[in-house]
């Protein structure tokens, strides 16, 4: 009954922990004298990458920072001389960030043997995205669709790339695809474009962890770790919580049932 599933990239396909913007987050902020945390710079992901540097600083604390090194609070210059040096560094290593995550090329070969379609939307441009499609398709992931937020006129939570997903892919309605993503960003795009929710917690960015490091992790850690990536996701809309995309095929049929019986998310 499922006839589409749209998934993030970022922490849900490729990037395991969601690394490669952090990194640059934390790195570009740190060239302009300013202390931004690893937690603070993780809150907004999921976002298009402008609407990202404009929470980061609506921050007080980096709001305070940035008025005591330059005698002014940011404003949309900064914004756009922040995102200037962004885009360009993030271009530059996301593509050696994009291993795909543990299960894509299974899901991937189940989905299309039931005959739904794959879309994707990601909080990069098109531009970002030019060294991680190439890498993906090389590593078996062929989608459908792929939707960067420089196509559309407003990045998540709003719904405009699921909506274009579905217009491309020529699949409606709504209520009858499914979104898959790791952020609350993720969760509020699915749920504004009347879809259903899977949020993934291990893999992904409210766990924030390379797949290496969630291997060495004390496994009560882990379990806490996941338990709270978990609550939030939910928060956000989730109809559903997975550790990674590799256990989204029974999430994906009890949905076909809920569907079959008339449900709706």
């Amino acid at each position: 009954m499922i006839k589409a599933v749209i998934f993030d990239w970022a922490g849900t396909l490729v990037d395991y922990g969601c690394m490669a913007p952090t990194i640059v987050f934390v790195e570009i902020f740190k060239g302009k004298g300013i202390d931004l945390s690893v937690q603070e710079a993780r809150g907004p992901m999921g976002m298009a990458k402008k609407d990202h540097v404009r929470k980061l600083i609506g921050i007080d604390r980096i709001r305070e920072q940035w008025k005591s090194l330059y005698s002014k609070y940011p404003d949309e210059n900064d914004v756009n001389d922040l995102y200037a040096l962004l885009e360009p560094e993030l271009g530059k290593i996301v593509g050696e960030y994009s291993n795909i995550i543990p299960g894509v090329r299974e899901v991937i070969h189940e989905l299309r043997e039931m005959g739904i379609l794959i879309g994707s939307t990601t909080g990069y441009t098109e531009s970002m995205m030019e060294s991680v499609i190439p890498k993906a398709l090389e590593q078996g992931f062929t989608p459908d669709c792929i939707v960067s937020s420089s196509e559309v006129p407003q990045g998540r939570p709003a719904p405009w790339g699921c909506f274009l997903n579905a217009q491309r892919m020529y699949v409606w309605p709504m209520s009858e695809m499914v979104k898959i993503g790791d952020t609350v960003a993720d969760m509020k795009e699915g749920i504004n474009a009347g879809m259903w929710t899977i949020g993934c917690t291990l893999s992904g960015n409210e766990v924030g962890l390379s797949e290496s490091e969630v291997e060495k992790l004390d496994p009560k850690v882990r379990t806490q770790m996941v338990k709270a990536a978990e609550d939030i996701l939910l928060k956000a809309g989730a109809h559903y919580v997975i550790d990674g995309v590799w256990q989204c095929l029974p999430v994906l049929e009890k949905i076909s049932l809920r569907i079959a019986n008339g449900e709706r998310p």
